[in-house]
């Protein structure tokens, strides 16, 4: 039968077989909040009637300023479910950007969580199109604020009944909507369809990707701004996992407290988040007996943090890639079941790839003339990919670079993809070095100096030299109570990486830039540093 898929069914589904199981979330307000699939199906349709009754209509854009918890994932099912587009807006982004990605989207309404309320106030006179501000709390919470219109989330929803039948549309219909950070000038809008939106949650659902089941108890540390938490909502959802929303919080401490108390199997998030937990962990000779496996994703991560997770504590490390443009799920890394157990060396050179591609993405490599170059591990190119979860352009823009003629999306990254299909990225395009005609990885280099004991995080950039055009210059936050030294470092990468890969200098930094996505800012070190005068130039 050509049944329409819906997003909204997802929810249903979950509502009539796993109805009981639960939600957990750290609120806002502070208290752990838990109720069941079954209580989240009554409010978002009664959500979906107070939506319907302010007069929200098809295709209209409904943003979300908000952390990961109960009421995010209420809005989630009540804007798409009635044929609106869920828009997450990211809390970290500056305001100028911010106002921008509102006004590009024509935001009619914008939910936002108590704490963040001073980000709208900020610029509450820039945005143009909204008619009203939620914020996701109730009436004893309200903040005092000049913002017109300012409506509570709680008040809204109780004056409505669960007595709404949710609508059938095309499934091509768009669901929701997330700007990219990884673009130059002003973000871009990927919009995503009721279709590849479920299409996608398939996928993610598979044994060999996130694994997820009703048996599973699953904690998105990734947040709900990031591309919908890596469309976990929606595939733990299908499948009736019990949910663990972190709210704000997301301290060592604070997902160590969830991950026991929940007894959480499998959790998700970026390396910066992790890297906090274990030192959490090691620090205070803590561990999560319940905790079997992760997800880790977002940029690249350190052979070392790998080793952490899975010999020190027990966790599978599944590595993770992919793009907002991607809905972002593109590739998983797990070590092919004919690589030996006892083989450390091959299991943990699998793992720190960015992995092969899941079902639905197609992928190839391509030199800067558009030729396609071999799946041979060694050859580096522009990685393409096309899918039926993967954007076909972006949203207001009549053209697109990055799309071409054939309908393949050019990521920007750098790869190689070896004969068993795992693809690597080595760099992204603007950020690779070139020595003596060369390429050099600093994605490789950043990721093997991170396994010296006196690092804890690294980042590499490009600067000039009269002879080899660049060379590669490391920049290093220490870890507690060490003083690291480049000789030692170089000696500890010998071996690991080409000797003529070895930096030329080293800055030793108390923190590394972070953007709105986890993610380091070379633009920043580049533009702090890439001045250096090297040694040997």
């Amino acid at each position: 039968m050509d049944r329409p898929l819906m997003i909204s069914a997802l929810l249903e589904h979950a509502n009539r077989v796993s109805g009981d199981r639960e939600i957990v979330s750290r609120s806002v307000e502070g208290p752990i909040h838990r109720y069941t699939y079954h209580d989240a199906h009554t409010r978002s349709r009664q959500l979906a009637k107070a939506l319907t009754a302010l007069g929200v209509q098809l295709g209209d854009r409904i943003a979300t300023l908000a952390w990961n918890t109960y009421r995010h994932f209420e809005i989630y099912y009540a804007v798409s479910g009635i044929g609106a587009i869920t828009h997450t807006l990211n809390p970290r982004l500056a305001p100028a950007q911010f106002t921008y990605i509102v006004n590009h989207a024509e935001d009619s309404y914008i939910f936002v969580d108590l704490n963040l309320v001073p980000l709208i106030e900020a610029v509450a006179a820039d945005l143009l199109s909204v008619k009203g501000i939620v914020v996701m709390t109730d009436a004893a919470h309200m903040p005092e604020s000049n913002i017109d219109n300012l409506l509570c989330y709680e008040d809204l929803i109780d004056g409505q009944s669960d007595d709404f039948d949710w609508p059938e549309f095309d499934e091509n219909t768009a669901s929701s909507l997330c700007y990219t950070s990884g673009t130059t000038g002003n973000p871009k809008g990927a919009l995503y369809s009721h279709r590849s939106t479920v299409i996608h949650a398939y996928a993610s659902a598979l044994p060999d990707v996130l694994n997820l089941a009703e048996r599973e108890v699953v904690l998105p540390v990734v947040p709900m701004f990031h591309v919908n938490a890596w469309g976990i909502p929606y595939g733990a959802t299908m499948t009736g996992a019990k949910l663990v929303f972190p709210g704000p919080m997301l301290d060592g401490a604070s997902i160590h407290e969830l991950l026991v108390d929940e007894e959480v199997t499998f959790a998700a998030g970026v390396p910066t988040v992790w890297l906090g937990l274990l030192n959490y962990w090691r620090e205070n000779n803590k561990s999560v007996p319940s905790l079997n496996r992760t997800v880790i994703g977002g940029t690249a991560i350190p052979q070392s943090m790998i080793e952490s997770f899975q010999e020190d504590f027990g966790i599978e490390v599944r590595h993770a890639w992919g793009m907002t443009e991607m809905s972002p799920l593109g590739t998983i890394s797990l070590v092919k079941p004919n690589v030996p157990a006892a083989d450390k060396a091959a299991r943990y050179r699998s793992q720190i790839k960015q992995g092969r591609p899941v079902f639905g993405v197609d992928m190839k490599i391509v030199d800067d003339d558009g030729n396609a170059l071999p799946h041979d591990g060694k050859a580096y190119g522009e990685l393409m990919v096309r899918g039926p979860w993967i954007t076909s352009g972006y949203f207001k823009i009549d053209h697109s670079e990055a799309h071409d003629h054939d309908g393949w999306f050019a990521t920007g990254d750098v790869c190689t993809i070896d004969p068993d299909g795992y693809m690597e990225v080595t760099d992204r395009s603007k950020d690779v070095i070139k020595s003596g005609g060369e390429w050099i990885s600093s994605i490789d280099l950043e990721n093997q100096a991170m396994g010296h004991p006196d690092v804890i995080q690294a980042a590499v950039i490009g600067v000039h030299h009269p002879k080899w055009d660049e060379r590669p210059l490391l920049i290093v936050v220490p870890a507690k109570d060490k003083t690291p030294e480049l000789a030692s470092i170089n000696e500890y990468l010998t071996g690991k990486v080409a000797k003529w890969w070895l930096p030329d200098d080293m800055i030793v930094v108390e923190s590394l830039p972070i953007g709105a996505t986890g993610k380091v800012l070379k633009t920043e070190l580049r533009a702090q540093f890439g001045d250096h005068k090297l040694p040997t130039a």
